[in-house]
């Protein structure tokens, strides 16, 4: 009987080995690295003092540029620079510098570096993004990926799986980003800490690519190594449309063995609210609507993609961001942008008062737009609501989704976006 899942699988494969054990700690070769202008820099520092020379394969490092651009200060320009300089030094091809990519998780993925049933690591801890293709990705330390640099290789302890079984179909204007926030209020912000979190049943097969990644973004926001989903054809479709590269699937057995298994429905779900300061503080939106806002904020590496934006376009179309409320749009990478600005959307964010923004992490990070004053509350579309992340300590972010978001900037407090229908 065969009874091995699909992470077991691919560090398997990536450690040459038959088999794999939850706990082992396995070598296993990367596919494909990544770093951005935040992490990358102590990254490249410490792959200098290494001093092998050259990096193991400059074409399997992605580089980009995306957490303060354009630059907000000397200091990060400086950064840019590092980068800059390192890619040109290394002869790294895949070098996104500002204006030719985005968020970096969402350049990984349309970009074409992602494939199924390969092993990606990064210095964001976010890259388990990109287990909605089916691929094992995880997030590193900067130091972690100076040496995966130099070698190609990782050590990495094999994690137990929870397997999340959903079924159901979604009511109008409940999304993935209800379906995540409601698992972690569920099982906790270390629920899932070490492990990885499989995604299955007929309410994954029927959500898009896009979808999936915003699962998997927020799966470490539960402490997991990972999330993932088996790959189908909408998987494969996507792949192949950007990208040449060869790639070999790989699929949980039908008995594969897991930890524990935790079985969801989506019908009745209400849209989801996490509360300050805390991912799982999640509330449904009927518990805390009418929560005043000033800020409302739509993009980042969960729901920046242009599936969330025609969602928050069709709520504001023909209406006005309340006098008062602040709404950031920002698009997750350019191509994300362009698509946006030939659907009219754009136009459509301009007209009802919302400032639409290049695409950079900028507001989720706090880094160098879209901050908070001491008192002020802003509900985000992003993946995290501690306390500082986006300005003053003394703020408060709400976390929903971008159809919650836009409803609530529209009214100029939190509300459910179904009742914009």
């Amino acid at each position: 009987m065969n009874t091995v899942n699909i992470s077991e699988k691919i560090l398997a494969k990536a450690s040459g080995k038959k088999n794999v054990s939850p706990g082992e700690i396995v070598e296993a070769t990367v596919d494909m690295a990544m770093i951005n202008e935040i992490t990358g820099p102590l990254a490249i520092e410490a792959f200098h003092k290494i001093g092998v020379g050259k990096v193991w394969d400059n074409n399997r490092i992605v580089m980009v540029l995306d957490h303060q651009v354009p630059a907000d200060s000397v200091k990060s320009a400086e950064l840019h620079k590092i980068m800059r300089e390192f890619a040109k030094e290394q002869r790294i091809p895949n070098f996104y510098d500002v204006g030719f990519g985005g968020v970096c998780h969402q350049v990984m993925v349309e970009k074409g570096h992602v494939k199924p049933g390969e092993l990606i690591v990064g210095a964001d801890s976010h890259t388990c993004t990109y287990g909605a293709l089916g691929a094992f990705a995880t997030g590193i330390g900067s130091t972690e990926i100076a040496a995966v640099f130099a070698t190609g290789k990782i050590w990495l302890k094999v994690p137990e799986t929870i397997k999340i079984n959903v079924e159901g179909v979604f009511q109008t204007f409940v999304t993935a980003k209800d379906l995540i926030l409601n698992i972690i209020g569920q099982i906790g912000a270390d629920g899932a800490t070490y492990k990885a979190m499989e995604f299955d049943g007929s309410t994954i097969e029927h959500l898009s690519v896009s979808e999936r990644m915003t699962l998997c973004n927020m799966a470490v926001e539960a402490g997991a190594k990972t999330g993932i989903v088996n790959p189908d054809e909408k998987t494969l479709a996507y792949v192949k449309d950007r990208t040449s590269g060869l790639f070999k699937p790989l699929k949980s057995d039908p008995d594969a063995s897991y930890e524990k298994k935790v079985d969801l429905s989506v019908d009745g779900l209400e849209p989801q609210v996490a509360c300050p300061h805390s991912v799982d503080n999640v509330k449904t939106v009927s518990e805390v609507e009418g929560t005043p806002i000033d800020q409302a904020f739509i993009g980042s590496c969960t729901n920046g993609r242009i599936e969330d934006l025609r969602l928050a376009a069709s709520i504001i179309k023909e209406k006005k961001v309340k006098n008062g409320v602040r709404m950031l749009i920002t698009p997750a990478s350019q191509e994300v942008y362009l698509d946006a600005l030939k659907e009219g959307l754009l136009e459509i964010f301009v007209k009802s008062g919302a400032c639409v923004c290049n695409p950079t992490c900028g507001a989720c990070f706090g880094g160098h737009m879209g901050l908070l004053a001491d008192g002020e509350t802003c509900i985000s579309s992003s993946n995290r609501n501690f306390v500082g992340r986006m300005g003053s300590p003394k703020a408060k972010i709400y976390l929903a989704s971008p159809a919650t978001v836009a409803a609530s900037a529209v009214k100029g407090e939190i509300t459910d976006p179904r009742k914009l229908k």
